[in-house]
């Protein structure tokens, strides 16, 4: 449980975002709470947000023999408590934001607040399939990031599932290091941009299986993933395909269902921002990370973000 009923800052969520912030705002002497999420239904929802899932982060300015996702998430959170920062565990059940301070309920508790930070962070969409956790976390062979972890599959055939533009754009991206990437997708008809399909479409190391659905993932511990199985979405048949790794691209999820009808978004669910600030609808109210940013979605990328709430979060209460 938190040890003050009132903060100056409260911040939700402890990645790179969250976290940034946390050192940001402890050293201009703010004293923030950071919330840091876990708890809930999806065991991979942990502190720490989606690098703690990430096995080696080989793009981290400042780590040139590259560290392993957990391993840095720590030593942002060393570096935040080191000023000050108190954590707290769980989930935020509700938010007030009609008036200030703001008021966040907790499972046991609840905190009022000058000024929130929401680092909440956005989560991919997963197929659901089995041991699906497993290959993400465990295993190896899975996964929803292209430019974070397409280093890894020099050389390999790799499947890309989806049909939109990330698909797309993952898909062009791999070719840059695998020999092969084929493209799954349930339909003949892709919700992809004419530009970004026909770009995918003139690339020769993009090979096409349409009308196919991914069934299940192969291999298992110490191998990855080994291949899949496809089905035929009019016939029903299966068949096996070979591959060194799969890119699943069926979107993400921003975790704002918290601020609905209480901070604007846009189509997607994204939270928005105002000026080239962090500052959203509400003052007081600011917004770092991927629950703000559908375009880059990168640990660096976040964190600078971070750095930026932290600091308009300190220049709001110092003229409110």
């Amino acid at each position: 449980m938190p040890r003050s009923k009132h903060y100056k800052v409260v911040i939700l969520g402890s990645g790179p975002a969250g976290l940034t912030a946390a050192l940001y705002a402890s050293r201009a002497s703010l004293q923030p709470l950071v919330v840091e999420g876990g708890g809930g239904s999806d065991p991979t929802d942990l502190p720490g947000g989606q690098l703690m899932l990430t096995t080696d982060v080989e793009n981290y300015p400042g780590f040139p023999q590259g560290i392993l996702g957990p391993e840095l998430m720590a030593k942002f959170r060393q570096q935040a408590e080191r000023f000050g920062t108190e954590f707290g565990f769980g989930q935020v059940a509700e938010v007030e934001l009609g008036a200030r301070p703001f008021m966040l309920r907790l499972a046991e508790s609840a905190v009022t607040t000058d000024a929130l930070i929401v680092a909440t962070g956005a989560s991919a969409r997963w197929l659901g399939l089995p041991d699906e956790i497993r290959f993400r976390t465990q295993w190896g062979g899975l996964s929803a990031c292209a430019t974070c972890d397409g280093f890894f599959y020099k050389d390999k055939h790799v499947l890309v599932v989806g049909g939109g533009d990330t698909a797309m754009e993952e898909a062009s991206f791999l070719t840059k290091f695998a020999a092969r990437v084929t493209i799954v997708h349930r339909r003949a008809e892709f919700r992809a941009s004419k530009f970004m399909l026909e770009r995918a479409r003139a690339n020769p190391k993009i090979a096409w299986r349409t009308n196919s659905s991914l069934k299940r993932y192969l291999g298992g511990a110490g191998k990855g993933v080994t291949g899949a199985i496809l089905a035929d979405v009019t016939t029903g048949a299966e068949t096996e395909i070979e591959c060194g790794g799969i890119f699943i691209a069926i979107g993400h999820e921003p975790n704002t269902a918290l601020f609905g009808g209480k901070l604007e978004t846009d189509e997607q669910g994204y939270l928005l921002t105002r000026n080239g600030t962090t500052a959203t609808s509400v003052p007081g109210v600011f917004a770092a990370g991927d629950v703000a940013d559908h375009r880059y979605r990168q640990a660096v990328t976040a964190a600078g973000t971070g750095c930026m709430a932290a600091i308009d979060a300190e220049r709001f209460l110092s003229h409110g």
